[in-house]
């Protein structure tokens, strides 16, 4: 069996739109990946995930608690490199509106950022991670992603 790109594909908060994008792009480049990429982790591909040792992992969403910033740390520990998809992982927007509420909007959801451990404020991957590249747009823009497949398939040594 030939080498394959090891990729983890993983969404924190945001409006998974970039994932789906990702659905999108696999409906013309699924026949040729299939052969040179190893997803170990997709959620919307399969059922049973873990983070193991990745060549690189593809994540969108800002992160906006605790848990999440974690699992994107130990998502970093796992992965030679990260790459920031989307806007809401690159700079935060638009996951990070509640960061621009005023007083009076942050005292009426309180309780509710207590109750799920939410961070003072939401942030882009990049304030708690080494990101070593990103796919802009909101979804992505395919051929970002495919160019950015494509990059590390050579790089890795795929193809």
């Amino acid at each position: 069996m030939h080498k394959k790109l090891k990729v983890g594909i993983f969404s924190f908060t945001g409006d998974e739109g970039c994932v789906i994008q990702f659905l999108e792009i696999l409906n013309y480049k699924f026949f040729e990946w299939v052969e040179k990429v190893d997803f170990r982790n997709a959620r919307v591909l399969k059922s049973h995930n873990e983070i193991t040792p990745l060549d690189v992992a593809f994540i969108e969403g800002a992160i906006s608690n605790e848990k999440e910033e974690k699992r994107l740390k130990t998502i970093r520990a796992a992965s030679k490199k990260v790459v920031a998809i989307g806007s809401c992982a690159i700079n935060g927007s638009p996951s990070n509106h509640r960061n621009f509420f005023d007083k009076k909007i942050l005292e009426e959801i309180q309780s509710i950022l207590e109750h799920f451990d939410h961070r003072e404020k939401v942030v882009p991957l990049h304030e708690l991670i080494k990101v070593d590249d990103q796919v802009p747009g909101c979804p992505i823009i395919e051929e970002s992603f495919c160019a950015m497949m494509d990059k590390y398939l050579k790089e890795f040594g795929v193809v």
